[in-house]
């Protein structure tokens, strides 16, 4: 009986060997068997090697009573092996889905429990990959869906690994008698009214009792399509590559792409690259609304098209596609006087404005486009600003939003435009630093 269980723990450590230089590896522990097992496997191989320092994390989420009584047992169990503990409560918010809202509440508690460099382990093992596999298949998912967890992944600051995946149940609960370990069992794992446990108590066994390796088989299915959403994710770099050129208006740090580059590819290849590319900035439509890449794309070249999505829009100008999230799709913000022109005015939900060079002389303020704007230019006389604007070529997403400088009520600058931004007839500047979004999504 022993044998297998040295095999578990020399697998275990050859699986965290990229992971040994971390600072921390923190254990995700429930306070169920898998993690159980997990985290006394850690311990044990703490005493025979030098590993990073173990804590752990039990997350409470509040959602049945008898959840109230696990942080005492897990914190027991950590006092009993000498890992520390942190127990983070979380409100899980209410929805279509209690099970995927309490998992959004408990990798929110991972992420800010994650320090900069640690590895966050989790006890995921063979049959939960396999019973993923087939939720998935069941929901209609794409490659990267039916390539089920991953076995690393960034996490927050640090990474999470999921060294157990090639383990199955069986080994685990062997293990766990051996060494007479004691663990939790969460009641809600008997409801059949969520579909994770229909499948796992009435149609895995089924399935196993007429293919005994269905598990096994299902699990290696799952490595097959993560190697292939590899090379998936190796064709979009090369095709984003040619994409991500570099467009005179950049200093707006809206990412955009160029549209030739893509309508070069296959209606396939398209798909596969702004999936990639969308993939940190938004959630990403179901096959049934990429209709809306397509409208994007074939619309007349003087048209506005935009493609609504869940985190921001896609909207096309200049020979590219720009993606605006945030303050970009806020309204226009309001205009204010510029007191002390001597330092940079801070714009609300708008970036920051500044002027190099001489100060003009009178009284400042910042306003945004009404429209019937007019603009003394030297040598060109009176010009009607939205004629200035086509001329620059500025992207008409943008305009809303680009600072206007006033002196006594008479337009005298663009900000960031040449020849507009004060550069032509005053020996001055206008910068314009857009506000910066945070565009990445975990």
């Amino acid at each position: 009986m022993s044998q297998p269980m040295i095999d578990l723990s020399a697998r275990l450590l050859l699986n965290l060997t990229p992971w040994r230089t971390a600072p921390t590896w923190r254990i995700a522990f429930s306070g169920g068997l898998d993690s159980t097992v997990l985290l006394h496997l850690l311990v044990q191989l703490a005493k025979k090697q030098t590993l990073p320092a173990l804590k752990a994390i039990h997350v409470h989420h509040g959602l049945q009573a008898a959840a109230d009584a696990w942080p005492a047992h897990c914190q027991a169990v950590c006092d009993a092996l000498g890992v520390p503990l942190t127990v983070a409560r979380v409100q899980v918010l209410t929805g279509a889905s209690r099970e995927r809202a309490a998992r959004d509440a408990r990798y929110g508690a991972f992420i800010e429990a994650t320090q900069t460099g640690e590895v966050l382990l989790t006890a995921q093992h063979r049959d939960d990959q396999a019973e993923t596999l087939l939720f998935r298949l069941l929901r209609g998912a794409g490659v990267r869906g039916l390539a089920a967890m991953p076995v690393q992944r960034p996490l927050g600051r640090g990474h999470l690994v999921r060294p157990l995946l090639e383990v199955s149940r069986a080994d685990l609960e062997a293990y766990a008698a051996e060494h007479r370990l004691s663990w939790v069992e969460d009641p809600s794992n008997a409801d059949q009214q969520f579909s994770r446990n229909f499948l796992r108590q009435q149609i895995i066994p089924a399935l196993t009792q007429r293919w005994p390796q269905a598990v096994a088989t299902m699990a290696r299915s799952a490595a097959h399509l993560s190697e292939a959403q590899g090379l998936l994710d190796e064709l979009a770099g090369m095709d984003l590559a040619q994409a991500a050129t570099v467009s005179e208006f950049d200093w707006l740090g809206v990412p955009s792409l160029e549209m030739g580059a893509l309508e070069n590819l296959s209606a396939a290849r398209q798909r596969n690259a702004l999936s990639h590319w969308l993939s940190p900035l938004s959630r990403l439509p179901d096959s049934d609304h990429w209709s809306g890449w397509a409208d994007l794309r074939e619309a007349a070249v003087d048209a506005r098209p935009v493609w609504r999505l869940a985190d921001g829009e896609l909207h096309r100008a200049n020979g590219r596609i720009w993606w605006l999230s945030r303050d970009w799709l806020a309204l226009a913000p309001l205009g204010r006087n510029w007191a002390d022109p001597s330092v940079p005015l801070l714009l609300p939900d708008n970036g920051r404005l500044s002027i190099h060079g001489a100060v003009p002389q009178g009284l400042l303020s910042v306003c945004y486009r009404q429209g019937g704007e007019v603009m003394a230019l030297p040598g060109r006389g009176h010009r009607d600003l939205k004629r200035l604007l086509n001329e620059s070529r500025l992207p008409l997403f943008a305009r809303g939003r680009l600072p206007l400088l006033y002196c006594d009520e008479q337009l005298i600058a663009v900000a960031n435009l040449p020849g507009l931004d004060g550069s032509a007839g005053g020996n001055y500047v206008l910068q314009w630093q857009p506000a910066i979004n945070d565009q990445g999504l975990s």
